[in-house]
């Protein structure tokens, strides 16, 4: 199973780029029901920086131009490019309706201190985007319009330091795994269509689920996977996998208003490791008959004469497939003792809230200011190792120092693990056997809670590159008292060309 959904670097070319710096903000459309200017937006051009050249600050139409849309995983400056305009030949595709972009994300992490042993690692990943147009393309009639074909695939590297210092359910890179020691591992490839200038949207192919569900803008500025992506538990369970794992399935989402929305989306849940094999290229896996269903509801306000955005969702995941109890066998006793087989659970169910306010503005920008944000989410603790988790998070830009293209952050973690999985721990301990891994792997002993205290500062470097240090601080390493906190530094190149 994946342990990070770390989208950081490549999902931000055809996503929403980070929505903690300048120059995210949609436009604020004259009509209250017209479809937002996209998330994606150039920032606002500052003294001696390159002015955009041709339409580079256009972005990907469609789904991804809404205004709770996709989470950002890269580099905070929209489908602006470090190589510029490709020597003419980025206006030149987007003309003809094709939006391509690559990207470089490298990181380097160590922990200095604590663990099982101190060690470091470097992760990294090179990935492209394509997104195809119809209408723009084959210049065709109305049916091709808001027709859009997106694609990702990316190429990963390194090791995973938080496995190396004794943690083999938390991931403390943001780039790291499930991406299979192939050439392009397939992330998505799904089309979508639009009606009623995008109140109505329906996609259709191989999608991570996290893409649209459990997900916000705010997410993905840290590095700790846990809250990167679409956040935990909801992604360790197998019907909720998301990125780099896609899904056969297909998403409906209905935004009468630029203020409120609800989707829903249904999924083919696979029973192996990996989603799609490990080159996500093998769509066509056997046992594929059950279906994961994931609903969410969201309104995103504005406050006040600066436009104080907020992001709150509420969303509800429910599999139909079978799961084993991590403790009981048919008779209420431990399996992992008695030898006998665990008891067959019916269902599996996970919810979710995340919700997220800018409290001071600093200028344009979905949020270039000061935010506020937090989410919880629960997973059915007979089946998922962890049940509860909370996230706490400040964010906000350099504005006040004067590097306004610069962001900052805070944010606390505090993850529960479940009555189940402590139960068949404790009678492993008791009994002398080994202990068993579920969702968030084999712990090193009786596991209880962990939390992550992160601190960030990304620094733009120059038009499509940032430089990211990090730290983070993780009590009860891998959630047990067995290894010393650990204190863990890295730094981040993120690279979009």
């Amino acid at each position: 199973m994946r342990t990070t959904r770390a989208r950081a670097g490549l999902a931000a070319l055809a996503l929403a780029a980070a929505f903690i710096v300048p120059g995210a903000l949609p436009a604020r459309a004259a009509d209250e029901d017209a479809p937002a200017a996209s998330p994606l937006a150039r920032p606002t051009q500052t003294a001696g920086e390159t002015p955009p050249v041709g339409n580079l600050e256009q972005t990907i139409p469609g789904f991804l131009q809404s205004a709770y849309g996709p989470p950002s995983f890269g580099p905070p400056y929209g489908t602006t490019h470090a190589f510029g305009d490709w020597g003419g030949v980025q206006p030149w595709l987007q003309n003809h309706g094709i939006y391509a972009a690559l990207a470089l994300y490298e990181g380097i992490s160590g922990n200095v201190a604590g663990g099982k042993r101190q060690s470091y690692t470097l992760a990294g990943q090179v990935g492209a985007t394509v997104d195809i147009d119809w209408q723009k393309l084959l210049g065709a009639g109305a049916w091709s319009e808001d027709l859009w074909l997106h694609t990702l695939a990316v190429n990963g590297n390194g090791q995973n330091l938080s496995r190396l210092f004794g943690d083999n359910g938390n991931q403390v890179q943001q780039i790291y795994g499930a991406r299979g020691n192939v050439v392009a591992h397939l992330v998505w490839a799904y089309f979508e269509k639009s009606w009623l200038h995008h109140k109505v949207d329906l996609a259709v192919g191989w999608i991570p689920t996290g893409t649209f569900f459990n997900n916000s803008p705010w997410v993905c500025s840290f590095m700790n996977v846990w809250l990167c992506g679409n956040v935990t538990p909801t992604k360790y369970l197998a019907s909720g996998r998301d990125w780099p794992s896609g899904n056969i399935g297909t998403v409906l989402r209905l935004m009468p208003t630029r203020h409120f929305y609800v989707m829903g989306g249904l999924f083919a849940v696979s029973p192996h490791s990996y989603n799609g094999g490990i080159s996500g290229w093998a769509w066509g896996q056997d046992n594929l008959g059950k279906l994961g269903t994931e609903v969410e509801v969201g309104w995103l306000p504005e406050f006040g004469p600066d436009h104080l955005i907020g992001h709150y969702k509420v969303g509800v995941l429910y599999d139909n497939s079978r799961y084993d109890n991590l403790y009981a066998d048919g008779n209420g006793q431990p399996w992992i003792v008695t030898g006998l087989p665990p008891r067959r659970q019916s269902g599996q169910t996970s919810v979710w809230v995340l919700a997220d306010q800018m409290l001071v503005r600093h200028g344009p920008g979905e949020s270039n200011g000061l935010v506020l944000a937090g989410q919880y989410s629960y997973a059915d603790g007979k089946t998922s190792q962890m049940n509860h988790h909370l996230v706490a998070a400040l964010l906000d830009t350099g504005y006040l120092w004067g590097r306004p293209l610069d962001s900052v952050g805070i944010n606390f973690q505090w993850a529960n693990f479940s009555r189940s999985a402590i139960q068949s721990q404790e009678a492993a301990a008791a009994y002398g056997v080994p202990f068993r891994g579920a969702n968030f792997g084999t712990p090193y002993g009786i596991q209880g809670h962990e939390s992550i205290y992160e601190a960030f500062y990304s620094v733009h470097v120059m038009t499509g590159v940032s430089l990211q240090p990090d730290f983070q601080y993780v009590n009860h390493v891998g959630g047990t008292t067995v290894f010393k906190d650990a204190v863990v530094l890295s730094t981040a190149l993120n690279v979009l060309f």
